[in-house]
Formats: structure tokens, sequence, C-alpha cells
């Protein structure tokens, strides 16, 4: 197999993006934790009981959007199709097969 350069260029990219977002992460965790110490710093100074902080920050559960699969479903069915019509018109007589290739998200659209 052949890889390009563009096919390396994507890879780093795709692996900088990865290492980016970690990183990203560690830092604003780094953060988070070297405020709750400030303040656990300044109420032990001050002689007042420590405060307890949530070294993550609880989530709040929402309830699910009724209206995400609708869209999903018109999404995934609207360009399916139009990937089977494209590929049914221009794919050449020994690769005719392929138009269907998309077929299972069409599926995946109505279930």
């Amino acid at each position: 197999m052949n890889y390009t350069i563009g096919d390396g260029m994507v890879t780093l990219a795709l692996a900088g993006s990865i290492i980016g977002y970690l990183y990203m992460k560690h830092q604003s965790r780094q953060k988070r934790m070297e405020i709750v110490h400030r303040e656990r710093m300044a109420a032990m100074e001050k002689g007042i009981p420590l405060p307890e902080f949530p070294l993550e920050p609880t989530r709040e559960r929402r309830p699910p959007d009724p209206t995400v699969a609708p869209i999903l479903g018109t999404v995934l069915l609207s360009l399916s199709v139009g990937t089977m019509i494209v590929l049914a018109l221009t794919l050449e007589a020994p690769s005719h097969g392929f138009w269907v290739a998309p077929l299972p998200f069409t599926f995946l659209a109505w279930a």
C-alpha cells in the first residue's frame, strides 16, 4: 500500500488534536486544583473551617431531547439516498454495483 504526504499530514493532525485536547483538559484541571488550594490556604490562615470543593464539577442531567432522533434520521436518509443516486449515475460499468454501499445508513435513518 502506498501512502502519500497527505495521509501523513492527516494522521499528524489527528494525533496533534487528540494530544492538544488532552493537554488542555489537564491544564484546566491543574488550574482548578490551584484555585482550590489557594482558597483552602486562605481559609486556614483566617482560622475558618476548610471549605469542601468537589474535584470534578457535577454535571447536570438533562432529559433527552425528543427532536434529535427525527433530525438525525432525516439527515442520514437524505445523505445516504443522495450518495446512492450520485454513485449510480457516476460509477463505471465494472464497479456499478457499489451504488448500494450507503444502504446501511438509509436503514439507520429508519431505526
